[in-house]
């Protein structure tokens, strides 16, 4: 597991981040400008940051040279934005950014940058992306929070085979038979917020509403896996 500090202005994006690095055994800080950033780099110490370029404040390259000079460049920073030119990303190397990744960015490019830039940080041998993520080539890491994730197998427990009373009303039977359904999908998924979404055709905000509304523990997938 590393530490991995997520960069950028745009709410959505570091929460998508943060929940595909969070799948994939990281803990993952989360700044949303360069003082924020700075802050978080000073405090934790991240084996890697993810850095948007675009910023309010303080744009991520000048952060980055700022990083360069001071010497603070201990770690591998992998640029992100939407709109950057060939110079910028360029230059961004130039001063000691590892990889560039334009957005929307692709989940099997997000997982091999990441990957690349921990082996880096750790000096360690790489592993291969799974098989089962080479379909992904063309998805981004959007599209990944309602699709294409890695299933992880999971003990299901008595919810895979639960039976309901049927002469109750109709709102108590359904939110029953909801809640197991939810229950046994995170307990398949391991906890993932990100393979239940697909696997039950709910967008990730609508799926947490209906998760806190029916009290699913949201901790038991991921003990059970």
């Amino acid at each position: 597991m590393a530490n991995i500090l997520v960069v950028d202005d745009e709410l959505g994006i570091r929460d998508l981040l943060s929940e595909i690095l969070n799948d994939e055994g990281h803990q993952v800080e989360l700044a949303e400008n360069a003082a924020q950033a700075r802050a978080a780099r000073t405090r934790s110490r991240p084996d890697l940051v993810l850095l948007d370029i675009w910023m309010p404040d303080t744009d991520g390259v000048t952060l980055l040279k700022e990083w360069s000079s001071s010497g603070l460049l201990t770690m591998p920073v992998i640029m992100m934005s939407g709109h950057a030119t060939i110079d910028t990303a360029v230059e961004a190397t130039k001063i000691g950014a590892m990889a560039f990744l334009e957005k929307p960015i692709t989940l099997q490019k997000l997982l091999k940058a990441v990957e690349q830039g921990l082996v880096k940080s750790a000096g360690r041998k790489p592993t291969a992306v799974p098989a089962t993520l080479l379909h992904a080539a063309d998805m981004t890491v959007e599209a990944a929070m309602t699709s294409g994730a890695v299933p992880m197998p999971a003990d299901l427990g008595p919810q895979s085979t639960q039976s309901f009373l049927l002469e109750k009303p109709l709102r108590d039977a359904r939110d029953e038979f909801e809640k197991a359904y939810f229950e046994f999908h995170l307990a398949k998924e391991g906890g993932s917020m990100t393979r239940v979404a697909e696997k039950t055709g709910l967008e990730r905000t609508h799926l947490y509403r209906k998760l806190k509304q029916l009290g699913v523990d949201l901790t038991r997938g991921k003990r059970a896996a």
